[in-house]
């Protein structure tokens, strides 16, 4: 199998090198760029398998990259900041990230958590060409085959955290999920990641797919333990 190529976004030369060492040790191929500009052109270039993305960084900044490239493609992209507060990963998350790194962290870590995002990116690539779904409740459908959202017909764009919470609720109408259950299918580990991480997620969702927020319809909440899919929806309360 032809490795994954890499682009690497890192103003901080040092950290640059030291970070592309330790990826091409595991045979990735790795382009390095050192501002946000220049890592939105290289991303649009070379269409690479994943991408490294530091928040600080000149000219524009990695969650301006994060949103431009999310709204372009689903190139997963792991996320290194010095800003270590809960917020700051939430938003970064929020933006369509995968996968959040904080200063000072281990190059070791560093690559396996490349490796895992790669490994789940490269699995459900694998799935397109299964039969399953697409699976509908009401007017929302959640197509895993195409990663495509619709609600009354329209496209929902949904970042590949959001699709993955909500592909396995609608998957399951009825049943209830924990927070670290949503966790683990969003990011395919949890051992980082905050259960508030979840309901920033399904907040977003909400504000996209109901109609009013605030009272939901389809991604209900049960007290206690997490949150589920209606197992059905009124035709005349569907939109």
């Amino acid at each position: 199998m032809v490795e994954a190529r890499i682009l690497v976004a890192e103003d901080d030369r040092k950290q640059a090198d030291l970070i592309c060492r330790y990826l091409e040790r595991e045979g990735y191929s790795v382009a390095v760029v050192h501002d946000g500009r220049a890592a939105i052109e290289a991303a649009r270039q070379r269409r690479p398998d994943l991408l490294v993305l530091d928040v600080m960084m000149p000219r524009v900044d990695g969650l301006d990259v994060c949103r431009v490239l999310r709204a372009e493609s689903d190139v997963p992209i792991v996320m290194l900041t010095a800003r270590s507060t809960e917020d700051d990963m939430l938003l970064g998350l929020d933006l369509g990230a995968d996968d959040y790194l904080t200063k000072p962290y281990s190059p070791r870590e560093l690559v396996a958590r490349v490796r895992t995002v790669l490994r789940r990116s490269r699995k459900a690539g694998a799935t397109a060409g299964a039969p399953e779904g697409p699976h509908r409740i009401g007017e929302l459908e959640v197509d895993p085959v195409r990663h495509a959202v619709r609600l009354n017909g329209a496209a929902v764009e949904c970042t590949p955290a959001e699709f993955r919470i909500l592909a396995a609720l609608i998957a399951e109408p009825g049943r209830a999920f924990s927070r670290a259950q949503l966790l683990t299918e969003a990011f395919g580990f949890d051992h980082y990641a905050l259960d508030r991480t979840v309901d920033v997620h399904v907040m977003n969702l909400r504000r996209k797919i109901e109609r009013k927020a605030a009272e939901p319809r389809y991604l209900l909440t049960v007290y206690g333990v997490g949150y589920k899919m209606a197992e059905e929806i009124p035709s005349s309360d569907a939109t």
